[in-house]
């Protein structure tokens, strides 16, 4: 039988103070009450802790042995305490996301800073990568959670949609695709077209095909990150596409920005935790908050 927090306390109490008496008002507990606590923790000891005078209550040589190891256990053990308390309170806490390059630099800076205002004491580190390693960053724990596009299913990865949003189309000022009403994607496949590699155009490959199987498309020219993408249309070397959140960046290339239709494809976007694991309170509040935060912006798809 080991001795109880309780006991350990008492035995602190004692040897801080030399007193049954200040110990009890320091533990908030009666004298009667301390001196059980000494004596159970002796009985559970098989040993005296504590010897008593008329004058003063002093440790034993075993007593003193035990003081600084019951000391410092109680010392770490209040002080995890206080700080699982202070992270369920959101007055401190740490929040690790991952997330591709163009909603790095779009989106989540916008979310952190509006999160941030409300909870302060909260640090929101973002992981900017590539699309492909967001789920593996959550798997392997570096990250509290991750936001990307869907991917195909794992059994120790769990999604939760974010939002959905339609393609758009992203073409320099004065492109004959301007003047036209309304924008298809066959009207794409007229002109050259800068795709990014890896998933994002396999996956809109085949939900083309799926939807209309007569458009052709094929990449002029595939780069790996979406600013690069952006940067080769200002240089009219081509056109492209994104979906609405990456506005900001679309508008500081000096480029336009219309939405797709004929087939008016979507691409929706998921937050990735590890099944297994938990979400910390303040993971779980940034997550919270960033679901509500898209629930309420209305996305720009004209850029003028």
């Amino acid at each position: 039988m080991n001795p109880s927090l309780r006991q350990m306390r008492a035995l602190v109490a004692v040897a801080k103070t030399g007193s049954f008496t200040l110990a009890a008002e320091y533990l908030h507990v009666t004298q009667s009450a301390l001196s059980g606590q000494i004596k159970e923790l002796e009985q559970v000891l098989g040993v005296t802790v504590v010897e008593r005078t008329t004058r003063r209550a002093q440790l034993s040589e075993l007593g003193r042995e035990l003081y600084p190891l019951f000391d410092k256990m109680l010392q770490d053990l209040d002080g995890a305490m206080a700080d699982i308390a202070n992270r369920k309170a959101l007055k401190k806490g740490m929040v690790r996301v991952a997330a591709p390059q163009m909603m790095s630099c779009t989106l989540l800076p916008e979310v952190i800073a509006a999160y941030q205002a409300t909870q302060p004491a909260i640090q929101v580190r973002l992981v900017d990568c590539p699309l492909e390693q967001v789920t593996a960053r959550v798997f392997s724990g570096e990250v509290d959670f991750g936001i990307g596009p869907e991917r195909d299913p794992t059994a120790e990865i769990d999604a939760v949609q974010l939002l959905e949003m339609p393609f758009v189309l992203v073409y320099p000022p004065g492109h004959p695709l301007e003047q036209r009403e309304r924008v298809t994607w066959a009207d794409v496949a007229d002109y050259p077209f800068i795709s990014l590699q890896g998933q994002f155009t396999e996956r809109l490959l085949r939900d083309m095909h799926a939807s209309f199987r007569d458009i052709s498309l094929s990449p002029y020219n595939e780069v790996t990150f979406m600013t690069t993408a952006l940067a080769m249309v200002a240089a009219r070397l081509g056109i492209t596409v994104c979906l609405p959140y990456a506005a900001q960046m679309v508008k500081l290339y000096g480029l336009q920005m219309r939405q797709l239709f004929e087939p008016e494809l979507t691409r929706r976007f998921f937050v990735y935790t590890k099944n297994a694991r938990a979400l910390s309170p303040a993971a779980d509040s940034f997550a919270t908050f960033l679901h509500q935060y898209v629930a309420g912006h209305e996305w720009n798809v004209t850029l003028d």
